[in-house]
């Protein structure tokens, strides 16, 4: 990988749950500014991923945030809406990468050199990033929502299908933000 020296990171959040945008995120570091502690989100406390991020933020070349909404979602599946999300992520950058490193095992069909990794979130710090920029940025809008919508508990499970959130689906119903093509949600919505 030495020949390429812009290389982006690519990493989504959000495929799981019931409710929201699936959200990804394009990270280029700067090699020149190394960040320690970079790793999957998913292994990092909430403390730890929210200092990681305004770090990233300082220090990276650039970054992009992509998503698709749930509309998009219900209309391509939740595959094809991450994939238009990594492509609106990278395509986001201020810095066109050279090779973009995406974590996962498929890549989407855009003009840009890239690879798929399997666990690359643990591998490359670059995807690291992007997973942490992801992470919190989805965690964020829950919290948003569950101001809106505080009978969901959208704060504690961020709209994963938890036993909490389907009863509140089959007691409330869907809120406008729920993924309609989502069994669960579409169970609740019957139901009404």
């Amino acid at each position: 990988m030495e020949k390429y020296s812009l290389i982006a990171g690519v990493d989504e959040v959000g495929r799981g749950p019931l409710v929201g945008d699936v959200v990804t995120a394009a990270v280029i570091l700067d090699p020149a500014s190394p960040i320690l502690g970079l790793t999957d989100s998913k292994k990092l406390s909430e403390k730890k991923r929210e200092a990681l991020f305004d770090k990233i933020i300082e220090h990276a070349l650039c970054f992009s945030i992509g998503r698709a909404s749930p509309a998009e979602i219900d209309e391509l599946n939740i595959l094809h809406a991450t994939m238009l999300a990594m492509t609106r992520a990278v395509d986001g950058l201020r810095v066109s990468p050279d090779f973009v490193r995406v974590d996962g095992n498929r890549c989407p069909k855009w003009q840009y050199a890239s690879e798929a990794i399997v666990k690359g979130d643990l591998l490359h710090a670059e995807i690291s990033a992007a997973s942490i920029i992801a992470k919190v940025t989805r965690d964020r809008e829950m919290a948003i929502l569950h101001e809106k919508y505080p009978q969901y508990g959208f704060a504690k499970h961020k709209g994963y299908p938890t036993k909490l959130h389907v009863e509140a689906l089959q007691q409330h119903g869907p809120t406008p933000h729920h993924r309609f093509s989502f069994k669960p949600v579409q169970l609740a919505a019957s139901s009404r």
